[in-house]
């Protein structure tokens, strides 16, 4: 997969840590719609791919520990299955300001890579059932498609059965 944008890459943090590490990315850029209702189903639905293979970023706390979640769009995340995957008891969703503030993304453009300060990940495991999977490039509107071993060596991720339905 070569690189290639398809629109504007914008020049996210997370386009420059794909950038750095030297691997190939596709990115894919749509236009956002406020009032959408689900930022990774919009996406899914404007880019024409499965919601199977769009995964969205989610932030947690795991005992006290902010912690990425990345789970397809078609699903949930189960945060029991997340906090023993980290090594952890319990687990929340976490206060989105904090998410931002850590992350440096603002919600909805949260994505796994090129986070200002980094968290540990947990990356579901229906991810590797896909040559690719998109993930957001760090902008509401923009997302990166990249194989998902990738992923998972760019992020430091556990992958682990993280999603529910």
């Amino acid at each position: 997969m070569a690189k290639k944008a398809a629109g504007k890459s914008g020049g996210t943090p997370a386009i420059v840590a794909l950038e750095k590490a030297g691997v190939p990315f596709t990115l894919h850029a749509y236009t956002h719609d406020p009032a959408s209702a689900s930022y990774g189903e919009e996406a899914a639905d404007a880019l024409g791919v499965a919601p199977g293979r769009v995964f969205k970023t989610l932030v947690a706390e795991v005992d006290g520990t902010l912690t990425v979640a990345v789970v397809p769009v078609s699903g949930s995340l189960d945060l029991k299955a997340l906090a023993a995957a980290v090594g952890g008891k319990r687990a929340a969703m976490a206060d989105p300001a904090a998410a931002e503030r850590t992350t440096g993304y603002v919600r909805g453009g949260i994505s796994p890579l090129g986070q200002r300060k980094r968290l540990p990940t947990a990356v579901d495991a229906s991810a590797l059932a896909h040559p690719t999977i998109h993930v957001s490039a760090g902008r509401r509107g923009l997302e990166v498609e990249l194989e998902p071993g990738v992923l998972v060596e760019l992020t430091g991720a556990r992958v682990a059965e993280i999603a529910r339905g």
